[in-house]
């Protein structure tokens, strides 16, 4: 029993410090897209773009840990998840875009009211909220059953994982963004690194739907299985390390609020 909850406690670790990557990406995004309003109303956008990032979250998480276990939306979200990814792994290695997102944003933002500008900050909210959901949810499914009653068809102890995981994320995007956003200065790379964990967790979600009792195609008890936990937590390690150690272009808001 000692190990199932250490590998609960490992686990949640690793979503807290993948929320706070994500979060200092949304805080970032929400004081760019603010950047161009006055001083007063910049503050008030970025405090409602909060409010709506909670509601969002919460939406997200319910929603989705409702139908967690239906194959068909594990597989979608597989699939979105490797997109997201890989689309920005290959954009920082290849591309240029990276280098204007921030340009490209104030541009677009720049003229736009307060109301339009929220509208903006709402969706960006909802895009974070379903990336940051869904890669909790694809990480706790690979955890074994606790001995908790399950929720709405997800397992009671992956469920609070995934509450806490997403509470987490909303703590840090209101306290402990601007941390989180020095600490992509220092260490730019980590953004990428953020990603690059998005897609295996990705992987994973693959692995957990291939192994759905409806798909058949890997063996049911091979997502829990000792083989596959050290292949996922190594692989994902050496990516942490190389992300960390690695140099990496800069991208900063000092407006963070």
């Amino acid at each position: 029993m000692e190990s199932l909850w250490l590998e609960y406690a490992w686990a949640l670790l690793i979503l807290i410090g993948l929320e706070g990557l994500l979060s200092a990406d949304n805080a970032l995004v929400l004081a760019v897209i603010a950047k161009h309003l006055p001083e007063d109303q910049k503050k008030r956008a970025i405090t409602y773009g909060i409010i709506m990032a909670f509601a969002f979250r919460f939406a997200a998480l319910f929603a989705i840990s409702f139908i967690a276990n239906v194959w068909q939306i594990q597989a979608i979200g597989a699939a979105y998840l490797l997109y997201l990814g890989l689309k920005h792994i290959i954009q920082a290695r290849f591309g240029k875009e990276n280098e204007n997102i921030q340009k490209e944003v104030e541009e677009e933002s720049a003229g736009k009211g307060f109301w339009p500008t929220v509208g903006k900050i709402a969706l960006a909210d909802l895009a974070f909220a379903i990336d940051s959901i869904l890669a909790a949810v694809a990480l706790a499914l690979g955890l074994p059953d606790s001995p908790l009653e399950d929720f709405g068809g997800m397992d009671g102890g992956q469920f609070i994982v995934v509450l806490l995981g997403g509470i987490a994320g909303l703590v840090l995007i209101k306290f402990a963004a601007t941390w989180f956003v020095q600490l992509l200065d220092k260490r730019p790379a980590l953004e990428t690194t953020a990603y690059a964990i998005v897609a295996w967790v990705g992987v994973k979600l693959a692995v957990i739907t291939l192994a759905h009792e409806d798909i058949g195609i890997l063996d049911h008890h091979f997502p829990h299985s000792t083989t596959w936990t050290l292949v996922f937590y190594g692989v994902l390690v050496g990516i942490a390390l190389i992300g960390w150690f690695a140099p990496g272009k800069k991208l900063t808001e000092k407006n963070i609020v």
